[in-house]
């Protein structure tokens, strides 16, 4: 009996998992191969193909990300945007993490433009974060990120504030594509070639494949830096 009531929770789990990332909408779909996942502002040279729906607040963003990511590949989908949401008098919602709807596209990629020598900052999903930007602590909301602007002229130092912590060294180079740094552990492994000018002193401060921290930087909200 004990048996049947686990697998019979088990199933339902799963269940509702899967019903909180649904293909909400498929008009047409592309055979492409790319593994990338942008974000795009601006879909004007881009194909829609439909719309993926998020039902309910999850703080496993990791878990979130996969099975969007999946539902999006099942349609050919290299990119994404955030799709406003109306209210009756014709205003936008303000985002609202626990219901939201990405729209699809197929684009090329010489058409997504390339973001240089800009770091995000991404703090947990659950508790605030000090950090120390060039030795002034600033706190981060939950669900929340800093986006920074590299210049060649300054070396900018991030420091987790802990004894054991990271440090982390940015500067702008030639090229640099942007970068996205967890301050938390989304335990998922990097590339850490992927990011360039970065140098990880330990493991507090993780650089992020960028799909997913387009996707962070989109369904969190942005802290100014102070």
């Amino acid at each position: 009996m004990r048996k049947l009531l686990f697998l019979i929770s088990v199933f339902c789990c799963q269940f509702f998992c899967l019903q909180m990332v649904t293909l909400n909408k498929v008009e047409k779909t592309n055979d492409n191969k790319d593994k990338f996942f942008y974000k795009i502002n601006e879909p004007s040279k881009s194909e829609f193909l439909g719309e993926i729906l998020v039902n309910s607040y999850s703080d496993n963003d990791v878990e979130i990300f996969g099975d969007i990511y999946k539902k999006a590949k099942q349609i050919g989908a290299n990119s994404f945007s955030l799709k406003p949401i109306e209210n009756i008098d014709g205003t936008i919602q303000k985002f609202n993490s626990a219901y939201y709807i990405l729209n699809l596209y197929y684009t090329n990629i010489d058409d997504i433009p390339a973001e240089e020598n800009v770091a995000y900052l991404v703090s947990s999903s659950e508790k605030k974060q000090k950090i120390n930007i060039n030795n002034k602590t600033t706190e981060l909301e939950p669900r929340s990120f800093i986006r920074l602007d590299l210049n060649g002229n300054e070396v900018m130092s991030v420091s987790t504030r802990k004894l054991l912590g990271s440090t982390v060294k940015l500067s702008a180079k030639s090229g640099q594509p942007s970068l996205y740094l967890s301050l938390t552990n989304f335990k998922i492994r990097s590339n850490d070639s992927l990011y360039g000018g970065v140098n990880l002193k330990s493991g507090d401060i993780t650089g992020l494949e960028k799909s997913f921290g387009m996707f962070l930087t989109t369904i969190y909200s942005e802290q100014k830096k102070d």
